[in-house]
């Protein structure tokens, strides 16, 4: 019997900020982002969401005395620490994990109380299933069914100044990529794992591309890495597609953000992005 097996498409990614959600999100908004209210999940964390097309960022984080609430993601560095693909239906890929031997907990639900830009009072409904965690160095990967994406991608929500319409690429750096994207050959199928002509290893995943890579291409490509980079694999930095680069020059200006201008792109460094490097390109 044939199995089939889930195609690699980006939802969306996650930035840990710990307990530094207003720091984090004042941050972003001067990068030129809409970020939405603060919403509460039942789990006890707490985040804001700028949404994009196909895919969406996630500042997540928690609030004064709520620390203790799923403290395992906050182990994670701060920065990049989540890689979240989009499924119809969590239980189908918790038993293709388990046949996998990639499997952690079980599907979770949880939901957060939502204000739609009309006013009206509505819950996002999600259901997640996880890669066992310690196969996802510094972070995590999971599939995540939206059972109410209409309470997400909301038009009004996806217009952001810097023109930023979607996440095009993911980055992760690792001393061995073949090793590294190893899992997510076992995922989705080693046929998915591609290999580029600057050395590194690549995912279509929708609209963005999952990219493996060296240090030194990394580094080319969007400057220096984290401070904390220890030399284990670790998501460290995004690409967003924009319809201006002007915009996004105006909104790093405005914001007082420090940026570098490329031929084809602009580019934010991890330091001046909370410990990510962001890449906005045409």
């Amino acid at each position: 019997m044939t199995i089939s097996l889930p195609v690699p498409l980006l939802d969306h990614v996650v930035i840990n900020v710990a307990d530094q959600l207003d720091e984090a999100s004042a941050l972003y908004r001067r990068l030129g982002f809409q970020l939405s209210e603060r919403g509460h999940h039942t789990l006890g964390s707490s985040n804001h969401l700028a949404i994009f097309g196909e895919n969406y960022l996630e500042l997540l984080g928690y609030e004064a005395g709520r620390g203790d609430k799923r403290k395992d993601l906050w182990q994670a560095p701060l920065g990049l620490t989540g890689l979240v693909w989009k499924t119809q239906d969590a239980d189908s890929e918790f038993r293709h994990l388990q046949r996998s031997d990639l499997d952690g907990d079980p599907p979770a639900s949880f939901q957060r109380p939502v204000i739609l830009p009309d006013g009206e009072q509505t819950e996002a409904r999600f259901r997640t299933v996880r890669l066992r965690p310690e196969l996802v160095p510094n972070g995590r990967s999971f599939f995540c069914q939206h059972d109410t994406p209409q309470a997400v991608w909301q038009p009004a929500w996806q217009r952001h100044p810097n023109g930023v319409q979607d996440i095009s690429e993911f980055a992760i750096v690792a001393q061995d990529p073949a090793s590294a994207a190893q899992v997510y050959g076992r995922l989705f199928g080693a046929d998915r794992i591609q290999a580029s002509h600057e050395g590194a290893l690549v995912i279509k995943a929708g609209k963005a591309t999952v990219r493996i890579a060296s240090a030194a291409y990394a580094e080319t490509r969007f400057g220096a890495l984290p401070r904390d980079y220890d030399g284990t694999a670790r998501m460290v930095a995004l690409s967003l597609q924009t319809g201006s680069l002007e915009n996004v020059k105006q909104s790093l200006l405005q914001g007082n953000v420090v940026f570098r201008e490329q031929p084809d792109a602009i580019v934010v460094a991890a330091d001046s992005a909370f410990n990510l490097a962001l890449r906005f390109h045409l």
